[in-house]
C-alpha cells in the first residue's frame, strides 16, 4: 500500500479521490482549505474533500496556513509521496519536498498549455477539442515542473462544466492510478516542459458571464456551457420597466444559432425560454 496525502478542495478534487478509491488507492490523510459560510444563514461548511474525509475516517487538515508548524505535523504521517487536485492554495517548497517521492499534481490540460486557475473553462471558450490531462511533479512555479503522464481526451460536443469536469477527474484518477506504483518505482521519467509553448489562462469573474448577443452564436454557447456551474451566462433584459438580469441554465447549439432553453430570472425560479418569452 502506498502512503500518500491527497490535497484537494473541490468537486474534481472528490471525483479524482473516488477514482483513485475504485482501484484500491485511498489517502491516508487529506489536506483541504478551512470551513467557510455558506447559504444565506452563513452556516459554517467543510469542503466536498473533508466531508469525504470523514465519512471513511480519514483525517483531515485544514490549515489556514501552510506554515512549519502544519509542515511538521504533516511530516509526522509518514507519506512517501503526496497528491495535489485542485487544492486552491500555492504549495511552499518546504511541503512539495516533504516526501521522498515529492508531489504530483493532476491538472487537466496538456500542459504546457492552460496553466492556471480555469483550464476547463478556457479549453470549451477556445473551442480546443483535443485537450487532455497531465500529471506533473511540483515544483514552486505555477503548472511548471517536470511531466509525469498525459493522456489526451477527445471532445466532440461541448457539454455542460460539470460534466466536462467529472470526464476529465475520472481520467486524471484513473491515469495516476496506473502510474503511481510504477513511480515509487522509479520507473518512469519525467520530462520538462515546453516553456516557450506555455499558455496562461485567468481567474473567472461574475462579470465574465455576460452574453453579447451581437457576438458570434457559438461563442456564446460555449460560454453557456464553460460557465454553467458559475458564475453562469447571463444577459440583462427589460420587465415592467425594470432590466433584470437574466442567467441561462439550459442551452444548445442548433443550425448555427444559440438556443437558449431554460433560465432563472432575477427574483425568481427557472423556466422554459418559452415561459419567459411569454411572460411580461
Amino acid at each position: 500500500m502506498i502512503k500518500f496525502a491527497f490535497f484537494g478542495s473541490s468537486k474534481f478534487s472528490v471525483i479524482v479521490l473516488d477514482e483513485l478509491e475504485l482501484h484500491g488507492f485511498i489517502p491516508i490523510c487529506v489536506v483541504t482549505t478551512p470551513d467557510k459560510p455558506k447559504g444565506r444563514k452563513l452556516v459554517m461548511t467543510p469542503t466536498e474533500v473533508k466531508l469525504w474525509a470523514q465519512k471513511r475516517n480519514i483525517k483531515a487538515f485544514d490549515p489556514m496556513k501552510l506554515d512549519d508548524l502544519f509542515r511538521d505535523g504533516l511530516a509526522k504521517e509518514g507519506c512517501e509521496v503526496f497528491v495535489v487536485a485542485s487544492y486552491g492554495k500555492i504549495i511552499p517548497g518546504t511541503i512539495i519536498n516533504l516526501p521522498k517521492y515529492k508531489t504530483l499534481n493532476i491538472h487537466p490540460s496538456l500542459l504546457p498549455k492552460y496553466r492556471g486557475a480555469s483550464p476547463l473553462q478556457s479549453a470549451i471558450l477556445d473551442d480546443a477539442k483535443e485537450t487532455g490531462v497531465t500529471i506533473m511533479r511540483i515544483d514552486e512555479r505555477m503548472d511548471h515542473g517536470p511531466i509525469v503522464a498525459q493522456e489526451k481526451v477527445t471532445v466532440n460536443e461541448w457539454p455542460a462544466y460539470e460534466k466536462f469536469e467529472e470526464t476529465m477527474a475520472k481520467v486524471g484518477g484513473k491515469l495516476l492510478a496506473k502510474i503511481l506504483p510504477e513511480w515509487i518505482a522509479g520507473k518512469i521519467e519525467e520530462r520538462e516542459q515546453d516553456h516557450s509553448a506555455a499558455t496562461y489562462t485567468k481567474k473567472i469573474t461574475k462579470e465574465d458571464g455576460l452574453i453579447d448577443f451581437n457576438d458570434d452564436p457559438y461563442l456564446n454557447f460555449r460560454k453557456t456551457q464553460a460557465y454553467h456551474e458559475w458564475p453562469q451566462a447571463y444577459f440583462f433584459a427589460e420587465r415592467n420597466g425594470k432590466q433584470i438580469r437574466v442567467k441561462i441554465t439550459g442551452a444548445s447549439f442548433k443550425d448555427g444559432k444559440l438556443a437558449i432553453e431554460k433560465v432563472i430570472p432575477e427574483g425568481r425560479r427557472e423556466i422554459s425560454w418559452e415561459d419567459f418569452n411569454g411572460r411580461r
